[in-house]
């Protein structure tokens, strides 16, 4: 007796799965990872979305609770596993794994956790995806992106840090919410490090092409009477305030990476301030990557803009190398 489903359907063709050709994975299902998904999803950016952990009751579940959703998505296939064969063949590989700094532990040591972990996560990825761009959201970014590109043997083009996307971010929001000015309209660069030592481009703030250090001179230092320096201070303290009111910062971070996505999954060649190599950049003579603004398209980290940064700022993005490189110079076994 014939099926419900050969009754109902008449083929016109041999029925073979179509390979994917936005599939994107994302690596870790913590609550960073799953917005990373729910705003790759909301975008519609991915006609295959592969989630990887190794706890395997919460990816199963996280992935269910995807599936049942599916009918609000365009998004056909949603998989999981802890085994990386389910990853073969992405576009694209959002990497948030990794372990959280202890308490009364050295950057230093965290970092080498970490390294230990994506020792064993990166060569799975390039294993069933050789021709994947790389995308590394795990902290501390920069040098978790360095790491990556090491252990990758991918070219630079394909291996970007998540960076100071989500710090530009909010440092124009931060702008907008002074000017009365929707932040869309408000444009500037937070460049650097995705920390502490993180450059505000303030020679390059504009509003519909008018600059503001025309309009005040001392914008952003210390003889500012309108103290624009605090906004910066907004900007770098607003993750410890977020993790200490909530305990993690997960929805501006994933919604910047759906951002990142679509400008390699669209070709879209927009401009984003995020981790790429910056030896011979300002000066700077170590291999760190630090964020630049950068053309993302299909192909991946294109191109560097050659932005014009002021005496100061060019001495920070240096100092911001510098505190990367006294950490990254002593990891072993990379």
């Amino acid at each position: 007796m014939a099926t419900i489903k050969e009754t109902l359907l008449s083929s016109t063709a041999p029925v073979k799965a179509a390979a994917p050709r936005n599939k994107i994975t994302v690596v870790g299902v913590g609550q960073v990872g799953m917005a990373c998904a729910i705003s790759i999803l909301q975008k519609d950016l991915a006609d295959e979305l592969a989630l990887v952990d190794i706890l395997e009751d919460k990816l199963r579940g996280e992935m269910l609770d995807l599936q049942h959703g599916s009918l609000f998505l365009k998004t056909p296939t949603i998989v999981a596993d802890k085994d990386y064969c389910v990853t073969a063949n992405s576009r694209i590989v959002v990497v948030t794994g990794g372990v959280r700094q202890q308490e009364g532990e050295s950057r230093l040591n965290l970092v080498q956790r970490n390294v230990n972990v994506f020792k064993f996560i990166i060569p799975q990825v390039v294993k069933y995806s050789p021709d994947a761009t790389i995308l590394v959201v795990s902290n501390p970014v920069d040098i978790m992106t360095y790491v990556t590109w090491k252990l990758s043997g991918l070219p630079q083009n394909r291996v970007i840090g998540s960076g100071t996307n989500l710090d530009s971010a909010r440092f124009r929001y931060m702008i907008s919410q002074k000017l009365g000015v929707s932040a869309s309209s408000c444009h500037g660069y937070v460049l650097g490090e995705h920390g502490d030592s993180s450059v505000p481009v303030w020679s390059g703030v504009n509003v519909a092409g008018v600059a503001l250090q025309s309009l005040n001179p001392d914008i952003g230092t210390d003889k500012d009477p309108e103290n624009w320096k605090d906004v910066h201070k907004q900007v770098v303290d607003s993750a410890y305030e977020v993790i200490r009111l909530k305990g993690y910062t997960n929805w501006a971070i994933g919604m910047s990476v759906a951002d990142l996505v679509e400008s390699i999954t669209k070709n879209l060649s927009r401009v984003h301030p995020v981790s790429t190599m910056v030896k011979n950049f300002y000066g700077i003579k170590d291999e760190v990557f630090l964020s630049l603004p950068c053309v993302l398209d299909g192909q991946g980290l294109v191109k560097v803009v050659n932005q014009k940064l002021g005496d100061n700022e060019v001495a920070q993005l240096q100092k911001s190398a510098a505190t990367l490189w006294s950490i990254q110079k002593d990891i072993k076994e990379l």
